[in-house]
């Protein structure tokens, strides 16, 4: 009798290779952030989409606050073209990150989101910045 874990059966390893290799391609989570950041590695531009008040109560050291719905040509101007960003925000509870992650793919910039938010990143016991 198998369990609902194996079924249905796991992928063949080929398409397991390139579902997770693409998952790769499109997220990041709070430790490799930390690491770029502590390591002074940080090769690209880290985003808090939520609300301005939430970013001025607590945000992770290093990032700007532009809030997703403030995402736009005019508001990215200032970035190359090829900027990496990384956008963040409250959790996984939150789908901010995707919106901001959309609107930057939209406008034709390389994106990736963030996973746990900051949630996540309290969790890793990392501090927020005020």
């Amino acid at each position: 009798m198998s369990s609902m874990v194996s079924r249905p059966e796991a992928a063949e390893s080929a398409v397991a290779l390139a579902h997770f290799a693409a998952l790769l391609q499109f997220e990041t989570d709070c430790y490799d952030v930390q690491h770029a950041i502590s390591n002074q590695r940080q090769d690209f531009v880290l985003l808090d989409v939520r609300g301005e008040s939430a970013y001025q109560a607590g945000h992770l050291p290093k990032a700007l606050s532009l809030p997703h719905l403030r995402i736009s040509a005019q508001s990215l101007a200032a970035y190359p073209a090829d900027s990496l960003f990384v956008v963040y925000c409250a959790g996984p509870h939150c789908n901010g990150a995707d919106k901001a992650a959309l609107k930057l793919a939209q406008l034709g910039r390389p994106v990736k989101k963030m996973l746990g938010g900051v949630t996540g990143w309290l969790d890793e016991g990392f501090a927020l910045e005020q």
